[in-house]
């Protein structure tokens, strides 16, 4: 279960560091293999490569009406891996895509990350905490 936020830097390469947290749970659950894509939000998300295999099985299987976002999700799909420094390289195109530059939020979401620009994802939690919640969380208590 991943969890929690990690303010990261791109490299000139486009590489960021997987914080050292995560990294010992996806040695052990997919070999520092890992994918990642576009998400609807803005963001790019990174699956562990076992995790990704499920979710690639129910796009896949999504019917000919959302061919666009199966487009979106499996047309941009890339497997990358963690290397021997603990980096993972995203590809210039999908870096450009969700506008990542140098400073990027990278977010435990449970099974998966997302990899958000810093100052995307401020602008979207504030809009997020200002709205009303939905009706999913209205009782929802700590």
């Amino acid at each position: 279960m991943f969890q929690g936020p990690s303010s990261l830097a791109l490299d000139a390469k486009g590489r960021l560091n997987m914080p050292a947290r995560h990294r010992e749970v996806l040695d052990a659950l997919c070999q520092g293999q890992l994918t990642v894509t576009k998400h609807p939000d803005g963001c790019l998300v990174l699956f562990p490569r076992p995790v990704w295999l499920t979710v690639r099985e129910k796009v896949a299987a999504l019917p000919l009406s959302a061919a666009g976002w199966k487009r979106v999700f499996l047309g941009n799909a890339m497997d990358i891996e963690i290397d021997s420094a603990s980096r993972v390289l995203i590809a210039p195109e999908l870096r450009e895509a969700v506008g990542l530059d140098k400073k990027v939020m990278l977010l435990g979401m449970g099974s998966h990350f997302e990899i958000w620009d810093a100052e995307r994802y401020a602008a979207h939690e504030a809009k997020v905490m200002e709205s009303e919640r939905p009706e999913a969380i209205q009782d929802f208590n700590f």
